[in-house]
């Protein structure tokens, strides 16, 4: 397992290295802590040596650039906080393969770039981050990354207890491929002793309009259908918790009605949650993410825990040579 961790030094962010301990990360695996430098303006130039130096090995004016940015004050700052941030985690999981790095540029594109690169199966960030000019006009990093990223998304925020101490996950299923895969992570994961999950889907049954309800076949026809629909999804969450006790852990199932976006977040509050693991909904058209928002986004900006966003990589998408994608 392949763990990219976004550290920028706030206290959000050293909360998401402690809810590590409680994500049932296995025993061995490689982590790489990165930290982003947002340069907005140019460091003090170089002198004359410096500047000649990294000429020499750069191959173009862009690479000149990136030598000469990389050698600013604020990355040199970015790979401390990074570096302990690294041994930090080394601490907690001492069997793991842990590095660090440090970049300057859009810690968004930044962080989807390495991600891409190093092909992590797993970004972790802080629910919040340092730039709040970012968030006021852009929205956080860790929500851009939810839409963005083609792997699996951790929001987190900080747990007080103990590294071993069982932990609460809210399982919400929708029957698509990533909830699917989400109920996977949880069963391939190393859990504490005697953790439990609750297995949750949420119906939005149909409505009648007023003139509608005065239509008794029509009226029995609805009913009919949500009494299927309620069906399909008790047989849905029964089978996950069937798999979830299989492999050792204690879970439960239930089926609820209304609005996923606001009842997964009241039900894992209620039942003090530890983390929220749902899948991806995969939106592909951007003009519909920005107006509605999908459920994951949503649940991920309101949960008062950490939230799992879990998505079977995406791969690009390839054209051939007439233009047509395969």
């Amino acid at each position: 397992m392949r763990v990219l961790i976004a550290y920028d030094g706030s206290h959000c962010a050293d909360s998401a290295l402690d809810d590590l301990t409680h994500a049932g990360l296995p025993e061995k695996g490689e982590a790489l802590v990165m930290s982003v430098a947002e340069v907005w303006l140019p460091p003090p130039p170089p002198s004359s040596y410096e500047i000649l130096g990294m000429a020499t090995t750069a191959k173009s004016p862009l690479g000149l650039e990136r030598q000469y940015m990389s050698a600013s004050q604020a990355v040199k700052d970015a790979d401390g906080m990074a570096a302990k941030a690294a041994a930090r985690f080394q601490a907690n999981f001492p069997n793991w393969k842990v590095k660090h790095e440090a970049l300057w540029g859009s810690p968004n594109w930044e962080l989807f770039a390495k991600a891409e690169e190093w092909k992590a199966d797993l970004i972790v960030a802080g629910s919040h981050g340092r730039s709040a000019l970012g968030r006021l006009f852009l929205g956080s990093i860790s929500q851009w990354l939810l839409n963005e990223a083609r792997c699996s998304v951790r929001v987190a925020r900080g747990k007080l207890d103990e590294p071993d101490f069982p932990v609460r996950l809210l399982l919400a299923l929708d029957g698509s491929r990533n909830a699917d895969k989400a109920l996977e992570q949880i069963i391939a994961r190393n859990w504490p002793a005697k953790s439990e999950v609750r297995v949750v889907t949420v119906d939005q049954p149909l409505e009648l309009t007023y003139v509608g309800g005065m239509a008794p076949p029509l009226r029995e026809s609805v009913e009919s259908i949500n009494k299927k629909e309620q069906k399909k999804s008790q047989r849905l969450v029964d089978a996950a918790a069937r798999k979830l006790k299989a492999a050792g852990l204690r879970a439960t199932a239930e089926v609820f009605e209304g609005d996923p976006k606001k009842l997964l977040v009241q039900v894992a509050e209620e039942w003090r949650a530890d983390c929220i693991f749902v899948g991806a909904t995969g939106l592909t058209n951007r003009v519909e993410r920005f107006l509605l928002g999908s459920t994951a986004a949503a649940v991920a900006a309101r949960a008062h825990c950490s939230v799992e966003v879990v998505r079977t990589r995406r791969r690009k998408r390839r054209t051939n040579g007439n233009g047509k994608t395969n």
